[in-house]
């Protein structure tokens, strides 16, 4: 039997611990994967899982069948990879404190685990529970990441990560919304 590449990757008790310390804000979660170079397909592994949760719960907006999951799943996956992106660039470049050293990899690994909490979107699938899920769990994703990034980028100041993490977010949000009205407009 041909097992994925990527679970074979994944050492499934580490990846359980390291999800769970995700889950509980747990920063020792957080620095033991900025450590670990091999924590790159686990990290991919969480962020796919919240992005497939996300698209299950936008299926019951109207994306129907498996056309409409993969166009949820590439906006989620999308707008996760312009929000890690802006967080590297903001973290490091706009508002480094002066011992923040960091790499890519290393902050991409540890907001990858601060996706867990996305793994909760699934329950937005039910009609009356989904702002409450939706508003619940994204805080959690930003406090995750929050914290993810104060430890990857060796910041001794949370609010430092908070108005990085938030700024990050913010502008995701308005380029997600932004690409969302070009692809929607009616045409005339």
């Amino acid at each position: 039997m041909a097992r994925s590449v990527l679970l074979d990757n994944i050492n499934m008790a580490l990846f359980i611990r390291r999800f769970i310390g995700a889950l509980a804000l747990d920063a020792s979660a957080f620095e033991d994967v900025e450590s670990d170079l091999r924590a790159g397909a686990a990290s991919v592994a969480v962020v796919g899982l919240a992005c497939g949760a996300g698209a299950f719960a936008a299926m019951s907006l109207g994306f129907a069948g498996a056309p409409g999951f993969a166009v949820a799943m590439a906006v989620m996956l999308g707008g996760w990879i312009v929000w890690a992106a802006l967080i590297s660039a903001i973290g490091t470049r706009m508002m480094p404190e002066p011992q923040t050293r960091s790499n890519p990899s290393e902050l991409f690994r540890t907001i990858g685990f601060a996706a867990a909490p996305g793994a909760f979107y699934a329950f937005a699938a039910l009609p009356a529970a989904m702002p409450f899920v939706f508003v619940l769990v994204s805080a959690w994703m930003i406090a995750a990441t929050v914290l993810a990034v104060r430890q990857a980028l060796d910041y001794r100041s949370t609010g430092r990560a908070i108005a990085v993490c938030v700024i990050a977010w913010l502008l995701t949000v308005g380029l997600v919304a932004a690409m969302g009205t070009l692809f929607t407009r009616p045409v005339s």
